[in-house]
Protein backbone atom coordinates (compact mmCIF):
# COMPACT_ATOMS: atom_id res chain seq x y z
CA UNK A 1 0.00 0.00 0.00
CA UNK A 2 1.05 3.37 -1.01
CA UNK A 3 -0.03 7.22 -0.64
CA UNK A 4 -0.03 9.53 -2.98
CA UNK A 5 3.18 10.81 -2.32
CA UNK A 6 4.74 7.51 -1.12
CA UNK A 7 5.09 4.73 -3.50
CA UNK A 8 7.12 2.63 -0.60
CA UNK A 9 5.48 -1.20 0.13
CA UNK A 10 4.79 -1.36 4.05
CA UNK A 11 7.48 -2.44 6.10
CA UNK A 12 9.53 -0.58 3.83
CA UNK A 13 10.92 2.03 6.00
CA UNK A 14 12.67 1.16 9.42
CA UNK A 15 11.51 2.24 12.83
CA UNK A 16 13.54 5.28 12.88
CA UNK A 17 14.02 8.06 9.81
CA UNK A 18 16.28 10.57 9.61
CA UNK A 19 14.64 13.54 7.44
CA UNK A 20 16.56 16.44 5.67
CA UNK A 21 15.19 18.62 3.67
CA UNK A 22 16.96 18.15 0.28
CA UNK A 23 16.47 15.07 -1.72
CA UNK A 24 20.06 14.74 -2.80
CA UNK A 25 21.17 14.88 1.42
CA UNK A 26 19.09 12.21 1.53
CA UNK A 27 20.64 10.03 -1.43
CA UNK A 28 24.27 11.62 0.04
CA UNK A 29 23.45 9.82 3.34
CA UNK A 30 22.57 6.50 2.32
CA UNK A 31 25.04 6.65 -0.62
CA UNK A 32 27.77 7.29 2.45
CA UNK A 33 26.77 5.92 5.81
CA UNK A 34 24.35 3.11 5.44
CA UNK A 35 24.71 -0.52 4.31
CA UNK A 36 23.04 -2.05 1.28
CA UNK A 37 20.68 0.84 1.06
CA UNK A 38 18.03 1.10 -1.49
CA UNK A 39 15.36 3.08 -3.00
CA UNK A 40 12.08 2.99 -1.50
CA UNK A 41 10.22 5.77 -2.32
CA UNK A 42 11.05 8.59 -5.44
CA UNK A 43 7.49 10.00 -6.00
CA UNK A 44 8.01 13.85 -6.69
CA UNK A 45 12.03 13.36 -6.48
CA UNK A 46 11.32 12.63 -2.83
CA UNK A 47 14.00 10.13 -2.17
CA UNK A 48 13.97 7.74 0.71
CA UNK A 49 15.92 5.14 1.49
CA UNK A 50 16.75 2.20 3.70
CA UNK A 51 19.80 0.34 4.60
CA UNK A 52 21.46 -0.66 8.07
CA UNK A 53 23.62 1.76 10.33
CA UNK A 54 26.22 -0.63 12.49
CA UNK A 55 23.80 -3.50 12.13
CA UNK A 56 20.74 -1.05 13.13
CA UNK A 57 18.13 -0.98 10.28
CA UNK A 58 17.74 2.84 9.58
CA UNK A 59 15.64 4.79 6.78
CA UNK A 60 16.78 8.61 5.56
CA UNK A 61 13.95 10.52 3.49
CA UNK A 62 13.79 13.90 1.85
CA UNK A 63 11.06 16.10 3.78
CA UNK A 64 10.92 19.09 1.23
CA UNK A 65 10.95 22.55 2.64
CA UNK A 66 8.62 24.08 4.88
CA UNK A 67 5.84 22.89 7.76
CA UNK A 68 3.06 21.75 4.66
CA UNK A 69 5.61 19.68 3.12
CA UNK A 70 7.06 18.05 6.10
CA UNK A 71 3.47 17.91 7.98
CA UNK A 72 2.55 15.35 4.86
CA UNK A 73 5.64 13.16 4.81
CA UNK A 74 5.82 13.01 8.84
CA UNK A 75 2.17 12.44 8.92
CA UNK A 76 2.49 9.20 6.35
CA UNK A 77 5.11 7.84 8.31
CA UNK A 78 3.70 7.84 11.32
CA UNK A 79 0.55 6.60 10.24
CA UNK A 80 0.55 4.46 7.23
CA UNK A 81 4.19 2.89 7.67
CA UNK A 82 4.48 2.30 11.63
CA UNK A 83 7.56 4.74 12.34
CA UNK A 84 8.33 5.36 15.65
CA UNK A 85 11.15 8.04 15.61
CA UNK A 86 11.76 10.91 13.17
CA UNK A 87 14.97 12.77 13.31
CA UNK A 88 14.70 15.73 11.28
CA UNK A 89 17.98 16.89 10.52
CA UNK A 90 18.59 20.35 8.52
CA UNK A 91 20.06 23.90 8.53
CA UNK A 92 18.94 27.17 10.53
CA UNK A 93 20.18 30.45 10.95
CA UNK A 94 20.77 31.94 14.18
CA UNK A 95 19.11 34.49 15.54
CA UNK A 96 21.36 34.45 19.17
CA UNK A 97 24.34 35.87 19.72
CA UNK A 98 25.50 33.14 21.35
CA UNK A 99 25.45 30.50 18.21
CA UNK A 100 28.08 30.40 16.08
CA UNK A 101 29.08 28.94 12.34
CA UNK A 102 28.60 25.00 12.60
CA UNK A 103 26.96 24.43 16.35
CA UNK A 104 24.67 21.30 16.11
CA UNK A 105 21.01 22.84 17.63
CA UNK A 106 18.63 20.41 19.21
CA UNK A 107 15.14 21.68 19.66
CA UNK A 108 13.77 21.11 22.35
CA UNK A 109 10.86 23.30 21.75
CA UNK A 110 9.65 24.74 18.21
CA UNK A 111 7.44 28.24 18.29
CA UNK A 112 6.41 29.48 15.31
CA UNK A 113 4.11 31.91 13.28
CA UNK A 114 2.42 28.98 11.49
CA UNK A 115 -1.46 28.36 12.38
CA UNK A 116 -0.42 24.17 11.84
CA UNK A 117 -2.25 23.31 15.01
CA UNK A 118 -4.95 25.42 14.69
CA UNK A 119 -6.28 22.01 12.60
CA UNK A 120 -6.43 19.94 15.92
CA UNK A 121 -9.55 22.71 17.18
CA UNK A 122 -7.80 23.03 21.03
CA UNK A 123 -8.83 25.67 23.29
CA UNK A 124 -5.55 27.29 23.67
CA UNK A 125 -2.18 27.35 21.73
CA UNK A 126 -0.28 24.33 21.58
CA UNK A 127 3.14 24.13 22.68
CA UNK A 128 5.55 21.71 19.98
CA UNK A 129 8.16 20.29 21.57
CA UNK A 130 10.56 17.43 21.30
CA UNK A 131 10.24 13.92 22.92
CA UNK A 132 12.13 14.14 25.56
CA UNK A 133 14.21 10.36 25.52
CA UNK A 134 15.10 11.39 21.71
CA UNK A 135 16.55 14.63 23.13
CA UNK A 136 18.38 13.36 26.01
CA UNK A 137 19.37 10.35 23.83
CA UNK A 138 20.53 12.60 20.85
CA UNK A 139 22.47 15.10 23.60
CA UNK A 140 24.57 12.24 25.20
CA UNK A 141 25.86 10.78 21.57
CA UNK A 142 26.18 14.19 20.95
CA UNK A 143 28.84 14.72 24.04
CA UNK A 144 30.05 11.22 23.21
CA UNK A 145 31.27 12.07 19.61
CA UNK A 146 33.04 15.48 21.41
CA UNK A 147 30.25 17.77 20.54
CA UNK A 148 28.28 20.06 23.22
CA UNK A 149 25.08 21.23 21.82
CA UNK A 150 23.18 24.15 22.46
CA UNK A 151 19.65 23.13 23.24
CA UNK A 152 16.97 25.34 23.12
CA UNK A 153 13.83 26.84 21.16
CA UNK A 154 13.82 27.33 17.88
CA UNK A 155 11.50 29.39 15.86
CA UNK A 156 9.51 27.80 12.69
CA UNK A 157 8.73 30.14 10.39
CA UNK A 158 6.56 30.13 7.76
CA UNK A 159 8.22 32.63 5.84
CA UNK A 160 12.13 32.42 4.24
CA UNK A 161 12.05 36.11 2.65
CA UNK A 162 10.34 38.42 5.65
CA UNK A 163 10.25 41.59 4.50
CA UNK A 164 10.83 43.06 8.38
CA UNK A 165 12.81 41.52 11.50
CA UNK A 166 13.83 38.68 9.97
CA UNK A 167 13.13 36.47 12.96
CA UNK A 168 15.61 38.69 15.54
CA UNK A 169 13.01 39.63 17.35
CA UNK A 170 12.51 35.82 18.78
CA UNK A 171 16.07 36.37 19.69
CA UNK A 172 14.56 38.59 23.35
CA UNK A 173 12.27 35.64 24.52
CA UNK A 174 15.59 33.03 24.32
CA UNK A 175 15.36 31.68 20.92
CA UNK A 176 18.45 29.94 19.40
CA UNK A 177 17.56 30.39 15.38
CA UNK A 178 15.12 30.05 12.74
CA UNK A 179 14.18 27.21 10.62
CA UNK A 180 11.10 26.28 8.89
CA UNK A 181 9.98 22.75 9.54
CA UNK A 182 9.93 21.52 12.94
CA UNK A 183 6.99 22.93 14.85
CA UNK A 184 4.92 21.06 12.17
CA UNK A 185 6.92 17.78 12.79
CA UNK A 186 6.48 17.99 16.97
CA UNK A 187 3.00 18.30 16.12
CA UNK A 188 2.17 15.52 13.91
CA UNK A 189 4.65 13.19 16.09
CA UNK A 190 1.99 14.63 19.19
CA UNK A 191 -0.87 13.74 17.79
CA UNK A 192 0.63 10.46 16.68
CA UNK A 193 1.77 9.53 20.01
CA UNK A 194 5.51 8.79 18.33
CA UNK A 195 8.71 10.60 18.54
CA UNK A 196 10.45 13.16 16.61
CA UNK A 197 13.26 15.71 17.10
CA UNK A 198 14.56 18.10 14.91
CA UNK A 199 18.82 18.98 14.93
CA UNK A 200 20.18 21.87 12.82
CA UNK A 201 23.60 22.98 11.80
CA UNK A 202 23.78 26.93 11.91
CA UNK A 203 24.76 27.86 8.08
CA UNK A 204 24.47 31.23 8.96
CA UNK A 205 24.26 33.91 11.58
CA UNK A 206 21.09 36.65 11.01
CA UNK A 207 22.96 38.61 14.03
CA UNK A 208 26.87 38.25 12.33
CA UNK A 209 25.87 38.25 8.79
CA UNK A 210 28.39 35.56 8.30
CA UNK A 211 27.42 32.22 6.83
CA UNK A 212 29.01 29.20 5.66
CA UNK A 213 30.16 28.19 2.02
CA UNK A 214 28.82 25.24 0.54
CA UNK A 215 32.06 23.00 1.33
CA UNK A 216 31.64 24.13 4.73
CA UNK A 217 28.21 23.00 5.37
CA UNK A 218 28.82 19.81 3.77
CA UNK A 219 31.87 19.19 6.72
CA UNK A 220 29.22 20.48 9.36
CA UNK A 221 26.31 18.53 7.93
CA UNK A 222 28.71 15.72 8.06
CA UNK A 223 29.08 15.91 12.20
CA UNK A 224 25.01 15.97 12.29
CA UNK A 225 24.09 12.96 10.62
CA UNK A 226 26.80 10.66 12.64
CA UNK A 227 24.75 12.23 15.22
CA UNK A 228 21.13 11.40 14.42
CA UNK A 229 22.74 7.93 12.73
CA UNK A 230 24.74 7.07 16.09
CA UNK A 231 20.93 8.31 18.11
CA UNK A 232 19.14 5.76 16.30
CA UNK A 233 21.12 2.65 16.69
CA UNK A 234 20.80 3.87 20.53
CA UNK A 235 16.72 4.14 20.24
CA UNK A 236 16.96 1.16 18.73
CA UNK A 237 18.48 -0.40 21.84
CA UNK A 238 16.11 1.09 24.04
CA UNK A 239 13.37 -0.31 22.58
Amino acid sequence: MGTPHNEAPQGAFAKTVLMPGDPLRAKFIAETFLEEARLVNNVRGIQGYTGSYRGTPVSVMASGMGMPSIGIYSYELFHFYDVDNIIRIGSAGAVSPKLKLRDVVMAQGACTDSRYAHQYGLSGTFAPIADFTLLETAVAVARRLGVEPPVGNLVSSDVFYKEKGGGLDWARMGVLAVEMEAAALYCNAAEAGKRALAMCTISDSLVTKEELSPAERQTSFRQMMEIALETAVEMARKG
